[in-house]
């Protein structure tokens, strides 16, 4: 299933992992991703538990190459085992020829950060599912709206998640907030938090998606995009510093 892009993802993990000033916390952010937990990972390469934790934690020394390449090869097995949502979310990425008027960035997270971080980030208002802040996010993709609905298809909007929909799905020149999550509820796939920019009078009806689709939704008081785009940089770069 999907080989080609098994083996781009294997080596995109096993490189940042190889090139990372802290390899551990890199393995940890990959297998986070990949929604597996230290017991079974540690299960599949028949080692203890602690084993895993103590490279994660950066008391063991770097791993190996071989080491690299059996923790590769069991968080894309343990993923097929389960169905493949990793890889086939990855395989979207692969050639994706993107309206480049739709999408005005597009980052992942050298670490996790939580929701509230971003929120922090766009002097966000949190207005439904507060109690979900504290989520892990991966990366962002902020997205013209208007460009969106006139441009981009549903294979497109799929593609906005990147490698992952652990990310803040962030639309400029939003008016009251309801085509979006429209858009969202229709696609199935969910964002792990929705950011409306430019909001001028939020849709009830915006809200009331977001609460039943458990997806938090936020509005943005930064002034404009430019703004919007240099705070959230600057929490990429600040995930960067800390590897």
């Amino acid at each position: 299933m999907l080989e080609k892009e098994k083996e781009s993802l294997a080596k995109r993990i096993a490189g940042e992992i190889t090139l990372s000033a802290d390899p551990g916390k890199t393995m940890r952010k990959w297998r986070e991703i990949f929604g597996v937990s230290q017991t079974e990972l540690a299960d599949y390469l028949g080692v203890s538990s602690s084993v895993i934790s103590d490279y994660e934690g950066g008391r063991r020394k770097s791993p190996g190459a071989s080491t690299i390449r059996k923790f590769v090869e069991a968080l894309i097995t343990i993923d097929e085992r389960r169905g493949g949502n990793v890889i086939r979310a990855f395989s979207k990425t692969i050639g994706a020829d993107l309206p480049t008027h739709a999408i005005l960035d597009m980052r992942e997270f050298a670490l996790p950060v939580t929701i509230k971080s971003v929120v922090d980030a766009v002097k966000g208002e949190v207005v439904a599912n507060v109690d979900l802040i504290d989520r892990k996010l991966y990366g962002y993709t902020v997205v013209d709206s208007i460009h969106a609905i006139l441009e981009m298809s549903s294979e497109d909007f799929l593609r906005l998640y990147g490698w992952t929909t652990e990310r803040a799905l962030i639309f400029t020149k939003v008016t009251t907030g309801r085509s979006p999550m429209i858009a969202i509820r229709v696609q199935g796939m969910k964002p792990a938090v929705v950011v409306l920019h430019g909001v001028k009078n939020l849709d009830a009806l915006a809200v009331k998606i977001a609460e039943k689709e458990r997806v938090p939704l936020v509005v943005s008081r930064v002034g404009d995009e430019d703004e919007l785009i240099s705070r959230l940089r600057k929490l990429v770069e600040k995930t960067e510093k800390s590897v």
